[in-house]
């Protein structure tokens, strides 16, 4: 079969995600055929690096002989079962190992489908706790600036990206939003430290000021990625923590992202020493085989929920898939490969390289910024370096690093102009170099009037 053949058939069926459509009449569609390790290969054997993991989601490469044999073992078992009311082995198990390595106090498992549907319980869950604490009152939350959440209308309502949110606004509950500790905003000189610190204090005074009406902050850790995977110190999370504490605030870390390594450390929470009320994964959980997510969430919060039926205070909320038994046995697999392999500290020599690797971009006059949080690294076009000014969002200058990335074996997939490398951790220093140079021809390339 040739590429245009399957494309020829997409078109007249498939509505794609996050895509205007009309953009394929120019813009080929890429199908795949196969994947192995970091590379995707179409239908007529070219091949491509996936420096994004497929959307921030594969960790060990595709087709990982390892999580397809967990995959095999256990659909000769059992592929699905309700979990309300039943249990399986693939579950519990997981819940033991997630329990063992979050952090400490985190010790109950809600399970749900995707990113988005976790988010989604954690906000639901902190509301009912404080209904069910006599304190109906506390029904709004906070917000950053430029965060994202999911699609769902509550995930959406908590992020602050215009270009997902403005169209649907009218939809969606009203939040609190303080201002990010996005150290690309700092002054000349000042450290992302003191940053941090400064924004923090609009928080501060939004927790003093409204604690009463609040039933919690919702955060991503480190990275902000869908804003232009704009990055922060972790003492701002540190400090957050005290005061939601001081307060009578609960903390969501979403961590649907950037947990699971992305940040260096398995959880980026642990970069501040913190323990959030609620903690949301996904993405990297199935190391992007399958769709499942779990809220981790601590014994105070599930004790608010244990009573007598008939007082009505469970957490009746469900997804027909939740706990999926071939997806926790991916899961597992998953954090054995963590285990068996050390991944964490492979890592750090990767991340070393891919930092070694775009260190000359630091002088190009339309690099803005490079930042890094582990195996996370983002490349900021500008069209003035001096007042970091952006390039005018019509002219799409992201797309054309992407064009030029596929005619040279790379998936690339910008943010706006924000060039980024979030790949699987099975990739090479070699293979890093190569989505270097790719990267800097591109951006040569795009900054060009």
């Amino acid at each position: 079969m040739k590429n245009a053949d399957i494309v020829a058939r997409d078109l007249k069926r498939v509505w794609h995600p996050c895509t205007q459509m009309k953009d394929h009449e120019r813009l080929p569609l890429i199908p795949i055929k196969r994947g192995e390790g970091v590379w995707l290969e179409d239908f007529e054997g070219n091949r491509y690096i996936d420096a994004v993991s497929s959307w921030w989601v594969n960790l060990f490469g595709h087709a990982n002989p390892r999580i397809n044999q967990a995959i095999k073992d256990q659909v000769e078992q059992l592929e699905h079962v309700i979990l309300a009311g039943f249990t399986h082995e693939p579950v519990v198990n997981l819940s033991e190992q997630l329990v063992d390595v979050a952090p400490a106090g985190l010790t109950r498992c809600f399970y749900a489908d995707n990113g988005s549907s976790a988010v989604e319980v954690a906000l639901k869950m902190s509301y009912h706790y404080w209904k069910n604490h006599g304190q109906a009152s506390k029904k709004n939350f906070v917000n950053l600036s430029n965060s994202y959440h999911g699609e769902t209308l509550g995930a959406l309502a908590l992020g602050d990206v215009a270009l997902y949110k403005d169209t649907y606004q009218s939809l969606l509950m009203d939040v609190i939003t303080a201002p990010s500790p996005d150290a690309f905003n700092r002054e000349a000189g000042e450290t992302e430290e003191a940053y941090a610190l400064r924004q923090f204090a609009e928080m501060e005074r939004i927790l003093a000021e409204r604690h009463h009406e609040i039933c919690a902050v919702v955060v991503e850790p480190l990275i902000q990625c869908a804003g232009n995977m704009r990055m922060h110190h972790p003492i701002y999370h540190t400090k957050l923590r005290e005061a939601c504490d001081r307060y009578g605030v609960h903390l969501i870390a979403d961590e649907i992202a950037v947990g699971f390594g992305r940040t260096g450390t398995l959880f980026a929470c642990e970069q501040a020493n913190i323990t959030p009320d609620f903690l949301c994964l996904s993405k990297g959980l199935t190391a992007g085989y399958l769709p499942l997510s779990v809220v981790l969430t601590t014994d105070n919060v599930y004790d608010a929920f244990y009573d007598d039926y008939q007082t009505l205070r469970a957490f009746l909320h469900s997804h027909s898939y939740t706990g999926n038994a071939i997806g926790c046995a991916v899961a597992l697999a998953t954090l054995k490969i963590f285990r068996d392999d050390k991944v964490i500290e492979a890592n750090r020599q990767l991340a070393r390289c891919m930092a070694d690797s775009v260190a000359h971009l630091r002088d190009h006059p339309h690099v803005g910024d490079i930042r890094q949080h582990g195996m996370t690294l983002a490349i900021e076009m500008v069209k003035d370096k001096p007042g970091k000014t952006p390039y005018p969002w019509q002219e799409r200058r992201g797309l054309r690093v992407y064009q030029h990335a596929l005619s040279r074996q790379a998936l690339l997939r910008p943010l706006a102009s924000v060039v980024y490398f979030m790949p699987p951790y099975v990739i090479t220093e070699e293979q890093i170099r190569h989505l270097a140079q790719v990267a800097t021809e591109g951006i040569d390339l795009a900054v060009r009037d």
